[in-house]
């Protein structure tokens, strides 16, 4: 009964794919002490079913189609927050990302020589410390150039062993230097947030309040010039003047007793109410007598990929929009807000003007589960081709960004553009999230499958010890030089540090943690200034540890 139930799944790749996934997945919610792997349990679960068979492995071109659809859409939908964060510190955080890297790698390297581990151990066991998936198929993809077609398949095995070895490690480890290193540090994460001032930016939770204008200072000028010279924060949806509601333009002009519905972060709001007058309790928001308030979602691909400036939405319908929502966060916008699909806006208007205004930006749901194909085809086209040219390396060996790099660049830049004349390259936000996610579980069901039967046999015989221990080393020991370097030396405060240790471990699991011990969104800000920057380069590392050897 066993032998033909393996049977069955090495002649049915999809139904053995299937199998993995399903039973893999509800594995990584079940929480121990806090802390689950999350999708990360279907690698563990392929290398569980790869052991009972030495042929029972899902064919290549699964994991290889899995890691192209995660890392594309990771890109698309990092590069604006990726561009954004050089405005403020991403500069020195990136820069300080590469020496960190720089050191995990060479400290890798000495303790594969002290070890005598072989070169393909050694790339997997760095990959794995630092929970990297796109590092380990890229060396997959650099053995298969290096490497003799009879020990090819062995070479392919041996960087998925360490990798699975070290991973669940290299999650829990940064865990725990996070846990010690707040504690020596005496860490007061609301003190330590104080000091950022609108890192946050949009992801700071919004409030409404009323305003009532008392200072003479604010009367007489139009809000577009007073946002240009305060530089504020936050959105206007609404004036009431004289006993009547009226959308707040840009060409709005205050006058002293009018009342004004502000929406934004709560530090902000406070500033704001300084400088007009005080904070009233009349809430005018609640007020739908003559104005109207809707989410409409943006599926209009004519507006897609534009700045609401360009947009005209006061001039055209008399509207404002007050806040945007992508995903799960609201934020605030400007002028330089760059709409994507599937965006939901929140649209201040007369109860007349909301059809057409609803058929401008679109409001179709059906369109936004759609996506392009025709764009997101030659994405991936451009980002293939730009993986597979060589890059020439000191010592005349070559590396390739590969199947990893090459789609997370470009998708990264196409994120950044928006659109291009007519073509738009982002994808609606609940579709991106969707394909990644098939993505990660196709290429951790295909890399563990492939790998399982020498896991094993290697944990069997005691040989994988050595990598675990050396695996827990490098990862906590790059996780307290960042945590106490970047607190002590580069002033960083520790909520956005730990973002950036989850970031540069390219591990949700570590940002979610890290949410959850600050309390507040400012890890996301870390995450995201140096998230792309790791990836890449743990790709160009790993695979320069594989070659350094004589591979």
């Amino acid at each position: 009964m066993f032998d033909e139930a393996v049977q069955l799944l090495i002649k049915n790749p999809l139904l053995y794919l299937f199998a993995v996934a399903a039973v893999g997945y509800p594995i990584g919610r079940i929480k121990v002490f806090g802390v689950s792997l999350g999708v990360a349990a279907v690698l563990f679960t392929g290398l569980g079913f790869g052991s009972l068979h030495p042929d029972l492995k899902l064919p290549e071109i699964i994991y290889v189609l899995g890691l192209v659809l995660f890392v594309y859409t990771v890109g698309l939908a990092s590069g604006p927050a990726f561009a954004a964060s050089f405005k403020r510190d991403g500069v020195r955080n990136n820069l300080f990302a590469v020496g960190i890297l720089a050191f995990a790698a060479g400290f890798t390297f000495l303790l594969a020589r002290l070890l005598a581990v072989k070169p393909t151990l050694t790339a997997g066991m760095f990959a794995g410390s630092l929970t990297n998936t796109p590092a380990i198929a890229g060396v997959l993809e650099t053995i298969k150039s290096y490497t003799d077609t009879p020990a090819l398949e062995s070479a392919l095995s041996e960087p998925v062993i360490a990798y699975s070895i070290t991973y669940p490690v290299g999650v829990i480890g940064m865990l725990l230097a996070i846990t010690l290193a707040q504690r020596l540090l005496k860490i007061d994460y609301k003190a330590d947030a104080a000091r950022v001032k609108g890192a946050a930016g949009s992801t700071e939770p919004l409030h409404t309040h009323t305003i009532l204008v008392t200072r003479k200072e604010a009367e007489g000028q139009t809000l577009r010039s007073l946002f240009a010279k305060h530089k504020w924060n936050v959105a206007i949806g609404r004036v009431k003047h004289d006993g009547h509601m009226m959308v707040a333009t840009g060409a709005s002009k205050l006058a002293v007793g009018d009342l004004v519905a502000v929406v934004g972060p709560e530090e902000e709001l406070t500033r704001i109410a300084a400088f007009l007058g005080e904070l009233s309790a009349e809430h005018i928001e609640r007020d739908k007598s003559e104005l109207e308030v809707r989410r409409i979602f943006v599926s209009n691909q004519e507006i897609e990929g534009r700045q609401l400036r360009h947009l005209k939405v006061d001039e055209k319908f008399g509207a404002v929009v007050t806040r945007l929502r992508r995903g799960d966060v609201d934020m605030v916008v400007s002028g330089s807000t760059t709409l994507e699909p599937g965006d939901r806006v929140r649209v201040v208007a007369r109860r007349e003007r909301m059809v057409e205004i609803s058929a401008f930006f679109g409001d179709s749901y059906r369109a936004v589960s759609e996506i392009d194909i025709m764009t997101f085809s030659l994405g991936l086209a451009v980002g293939l081709a730009i993986g597979a040219a060589p890059i020439p390396m000191p010592g005349g060996v070559t590396v390739k960004l590969g199947f990893a790099g090459g789609p997370l660049i470009v998708g990264l830049i196409l994120g950044i553009i928006g659109r291009t004349g007519d073509m738009v390259w982002t994808i609606p936000y609940s579709v991106n999230m969707t394909l990644r996610q098939i993505g990660l579980v196709l290429f951790l069901a295909g890399v563990g499958t492939k790998a399982g039967y020498g896991f094993f046999h290697t944990m069997a015989n005691g040989g994988g010890l050595y990598i675990f221990f050396a695996g827990a080393v490098i990862t906590f020991g790059t996780a307290m030089l960042t945590l106490t370097v970047g607190y002590k030396l580069l002033k960083i405060p520790f909520c956005v540090l730990t973002g950036m240790l989850a970031g540069l471990q390219t591990q949700p699991a570590v940002l979610g943690f890290a949410l959850e011990q600050s309390k507040n969104d400012l890890p996301n800000v870390g995450y995201a200034s140096v998230y792309p920057t790791a990836t890449i380069l743990k790709i160009l590392l790993a695979q320069a540890l594989l070659v350094s050897f004589g591979l």
